[in-house]
């Protein structure tokens, strides 16, 4: 079978792995957060398998000192900065893409954008931007009395992102000269000063880095609420999303790909991948039994602190865990979009808070799919197939070994399938994705200028 439309797969990397015991696990890295080798590994092991990138999410801050249950049992709180991380992996690598992320609401347009066109030069051209306006409330480590608002926080995304990309078109592509016998090393009429004065920013000057090799990093955007989806309309690449259910995929899928349109973009300049966390077994069983070995590592304090923190810090003491889980939350200034799609499974569904708990300590919301590596390949092909999804956002239970029992197990099944490579096209991340590079903004008006000249 072959086709010309290609699956994308990412996998996206949290330290020891995805469940919320996955450190206490006997396959894990316990001390994966800090270890350059077990990073190393699973870049290396997912280039091996030619995904098309690594990502990591990440959080500005952690926030006030969580209490003493909380915090002792928790794995989160110490790894590596990512663009950081990436700019090391990028040299043991050649193919796999980078993704970083960094927040709009407490990181600085210039600093932002030096870094990652840093990034993006040192990885030769395989970084990504996945923007986020933080959903966490870490105010008080900028020293900042309260979290702004959601629509605050959006408002500031909007000209992040302009500045951004206006500072990586600071130099035109064939800008630097280095004519060494007349000593001229870059021409100054193809270097634009950027002068942004808006409501949240006003920023004036040159980026000290050349344009990125890719024009711009490639932009990743994770928030589905309404503001989240007219934004990643406007400015995403790619968008890493949470589905539990195909219908719900095909309407965020449809949703979001409607309204490129209005923005003068087309469905392919916009890619859309859910995350998925696949628990593998030789069989039916066996995948069973693998998920209820990971489930049974919860502690039941590590429990209640993930139903407490969906429930907003509201008092769950009247409550066992053989309960239905009460009616969660309406309204939030963090993550608006995952309180939605708590909040639609517990009506969906009705689970007892043990039920809710053990959804939310696998992924998060995200899909969970236990079978074979032909059923999980179905299930992806499927959702591949009925317009719910250009790719998926692989979530490993346990790191290292699943995401190498994905690559061993289920890549082969859908490169044999002709859903997926068997080499890369490219040595950009732009171009394993099939994404355009972006022209310069002050070369492309004047080349419209000439144009309308002649």
């Amino acid at each position: 079978m072959t086709q010309s439309r290609k699956l994308r797969l990412g996998a996206f990397l949290m330290a020891s792995g995805h469940h919320a015991a996955a450190w206490r696990h006997p396959a894990s890295q316990a001390d994966a957060g800090l270890n350059i080798a077990h990073y190393r590994e699973l870049a290396q092991t997912a280039e091996r398998g030619k995904l098309d990138m690594v990502f990591v999410a990440d959080s500005p801050g952690a926030g006030l000192k969580a209490e003493p249950e909380a915090l002792a049992r928790s794995s989160q709180g110490a790894k590596f900065e990512p663009v950081t991380l990436w700019a090391a992996l990028s040299q043991v690598t050649e193919h796999v893409g980078f993704v970083a992320t960094a927040s709009t609401t407490y990181e600085d347009p210039y600093t932002l954008a030096r870094k990652f066109a840093s990034l993006d030069w040192i990885s030769g051209g395989r970084a990504a931007w996945n923007v986020v306006t933080t959903g966490a409330d870490v105010a008080a480590n900028f020293g900042l009395d309260r979290h702004p608002d959601h629509a605050l926080r959006y408002e500031r995304a909007e000209e992040f992102l302009a500045i951004t990309k206006a500072l990586w078109d600071t130099y035109e592509d064939d800008a630097f000269v280095r004519d060494k016998a007349s000593g001229i090393y870059v021409d100054p009429d193809k270097v634009h000063s950027i002068e942004f004065e808006g409501a949240h920013f006003n920023v004036r000057g040159l980026l000290n880095v050349g344009r990125p090799p890719q024009g711009y990093p490639v932009i990743v955007q994770a928030g589905a609420s309404e503001a989240g989806r007219d934004l990643a309309a406007r400015t995403s690449e790619v968008i890493f999303t949470a589905n539990l259910t195909l219908e719900d995929a095909q309407e965020f899928y449809a949703d979001v790909k409607g309204r490129l349109p209005r923005f003068g973009r087309s469905p392919e300049q916009l890619l859309i991948m859910p995350g998925i966390f696949p628990v593998l077994g030789g069989s039916e069983a066996e995948a069973k039994a693998n998920y209820e070995e990971i489930q049974s590592l919860v502690h039941p304090d590590t429990a209640w602190n993930i139903l407490t923190r969906h429930y907003q810090g509201a008092d769950l003491s009247a409550y066992s865990l053989d309960d239905t889980a009460p009616p969660l939350p309406t309204e939030t200034n963090g993550n608006k979009s995952r309180l939605k799609l708590v909040t639609d499974y517990v009506e969906r569904e009705q689970p007892t808070l043990l039920e809710l708990y053990r959804t939310l300590a696998t992924a998060r919301g995200h899909r969970v799919f236990v079978g074979t590596p032909e059923q999980t390949a179905d299930a992806i092909q499927l959702w591949f197939e009925q317009g719910a999804a250009d790719g998926f956002n692989i979530m490993p239970p346990i790191l290292p070994n699943c995401l190498a029992d994905f690559v061993d197990q289920v890549v082969p099944i859908l490169q044999r399938r002709g859903l997926f490579r068997t080499e890369y096209e490219g040595t950009t991340l732009r171009e394993n994705l099939g994404l355009e590079r972006p022209a310069n903004s002050y070369a492309l008006a004047a080349a419209e200028a000439r144009e309308d000249a002649a």
